[in-house]
Parts: structure tokens; sequence; C-alpha cells
């Protein structure tokens, strides 16, 4: 009768275990929505992360890249939240950029709340930088001229007036003594991508991006990297040549978080794989030989503990556009 009992058990064990495993969440055909047009850091994101999760076989196929761009991010968030609510195969590219324009109230209704956050990949330290055949060849030298004469100087960015493109012109702007802010001419774009095309055309005379997306540009020797916003020089010989803003006397430091969301209505099943698939693809040796070639520095944040960041980040951004007058 034990014999008969135990057998039965072992049975329900096996019955429960295999229902449980039957209600993981395994991909299919998966999706990265990088809310800009291509070129920009969001886009880089995608693609690397993509690729990544690839390699490592955490995804069964490549991960198609879909470029939505349109509001700063703000399209491919109200596409997310109105039509797509419950994918459970779909990941956005984020950033402090997002987190910006949502703490300025940039997108209508939306909340961080209404998707789920789900990890870093590293952060990205802020450039300001100039066309290789610019004259200027210092920091301190480029807001002199804006000084002199505000409208003369106009800078590019990959993210809407306000955003964190133009966040980081604006806290540098200030360190270097500007005392109107306002004067600073910025023109927004939809992507790093195409705010260097504007400069290279010669339609700005500067630009302001993450060292991720400048680094190609500087190896094809279109960019002049005036100054990273770090507190010190990057590591590697390929980012070292850059010298900081703080170096140059000017105390701006702006790094630019990467990471995901994902939509509001995804699965438990699903989300626990997608935070589990970032933070393994963070911390594989894939991960960090791109972090490396490609200036991104150390951050690991998932799930809870990422929600809680992103809740900090916009608290904090809120209060630094209250006090340079762009939210009153």
């Amino acid at each position: 009768m034990k014999k008969l009992i135990a057998a039965g058990a072992a049975t329900l064990f096996v019955t429960i275990a295999s229902a449980g495993a039957s209600l993981a969440f395994e991909p299919g055909k998966t999706e990265c929505i990088a809310p800009a047009n291509a070129g920009g850091g969001w886009d880089f994101t995608c693609r690397q992360v993509g690729k990544t999760l690839y390699d490592l076989e955490i995804v069964p196929g490549p991960m198609q890249v879909t470029n939505l761009a349109g509001g700063g991010g703000g399209v491919a968030f109200a596409e997310v939240v109105s039509k797509r609510n419950d994918d459970d195969s779909l990941i956005v590219a984020a950033s402090s950029s997002t987190t910006t324009r949502l703490a300025q109230g940039a997108f209508p209704g939306a909340s961080m709340d209404q998707v789920r956050w789900l990890g870093t990949v590293g952060a990205d330290y802020g450039v300001i930088a100039v066309a290789k055949d610019s004259p200027v060849e210092t920091l301190p030298e480029l807001f002199e001229q804006v000084k002199e004469n505000p409208s003369s100087v106009s800078f590019a960015g990959g993210s809407a007036v306000g955003g964190w493109d133009h966040l980081k012109i604006l806290v540098a702007a200030q360190a270097a003594g500007i005392e109107d802010v306002r004067s600073i001419k910025y023109v927004a774009f939809e992507g790093g991508g195409e705010a260097v095309t504007q400069l290279l055309g010669g339609h700005v005379q500067a630009f302001s991006g993450d060292i991720s997306e400048t680094k190609g540009f500087v190896d094809s020797g279109d960019l002049k990297v005036l100054a990273v916003l770090s507190d010190e020089r990057l590591p590697g010989d390929d980012f070292a040549r850059f010298p900081t803003a703080k170096e140059q006397g000017i105390d701006a430091v702006g790094a630019n978080w990467r990471g995901f969301y994902a939509p509001g209505g995804m699965s438990d099943e699903a989300y626990d794989f997608w935070v589990d698939a970032v933070k393994t693809t963070y911390e594989s040796d894939e991960w960090k030989e791109i972090m490396a070639n490609n200036g991104l520095m150390p951050l690991a944040k998932f799930g809870d503990d990422f929600n809680t960041f992103v809740g900090e980040q916009i608290d904090a951004t809120e209060k630094l556009s209250r006090e340079i007058g762009i939210l009153k």
C-alpha cells in the first residue's frame, strides 16, 4: 500500500512539474522596437542586444528590429500601450531619454506604470562633438562662441526639445557660465544618426549624443569629439583620447543608461524570461566585449530593482527640468 501511495505521489509530482514546464514562456518570433531611425543609440541597443541574444541561443531565431520613430520615443510608447499591450515576444529599447520624456509629460497621458521595465545593459556617457573640419578645438571655445553670439551655434541631437540630448547641453552650458540657457539653440532630430547627417551637411554647428552612437562617425573621420561628459577619461585606447568636460574646466557629467521595457500586459512568465534574458546578456563575455568596443560603462539594474531606478530617474529629471525652466 505504501508503495502504491509513493508511486502515486511520484506520478502526481511529475504531472505537476510537467504542467509547470509547459506553462513556462518559450519565445518564438521575437521583436525589438527601436523608437528612432537607424543609426542612433536605440537602434544600436536593439541590434547589438538582439544579435547577442541569438548568439547565446537565448532566442531561437534572429530578432526582428523595427525602427519606429516619432515624438522622441512617444510614437513607440503609444503603439506598445494601445496596440501591443499583451505581446509577450516584444521588447523596446529605452534610455535616459525615455525617462526624461516621461518626467516632462511629453508622452500625452503616459506613465511609467503602463509598461514593464526589464533591465539595463550599461551606461553610455554623453559627448559634445563638431564636424571634423570645424575650426573649434575645445568645449570652452565652443561655449565662448555661444556667449558672444548665441544664434551662431546650433546644436543637434537625437532627442526632442527638452529631451536628454538637449538637457546635456544645458547642463554643460550652465557649468560653462552661461546664465540664460534658454538662449541655446537646439534642433531635434529623430535619432543620433540623422542629427550627425545634418551636422556634416553644415546645417548645424555641434552635436550632442552618446559615445556609442558617436564612435563610428569618429572612426570614419566625420566627427571630432570636444568632450565626454564623464568624471574621468573612459578606459581603452579608443576612448581615452577624448578629453572630459571636467578637465577643460566645465564640471558637467551626463550618463545615459541603456536598457529595455516591455508591454504592460506581458505575462509574468514572459516578463521573468526577458528579465533573465537581459541579465544573462549583460553578464556574458560577448556583451562585455561589445561594451568595451563601444564605450559602454557598467550599470546593472534588473526587474524590480530597475523599476525602482526608473522611478528615481523620473523624479530627479522632473526636478532638474523645473530648475532650468523646461517645466513650470
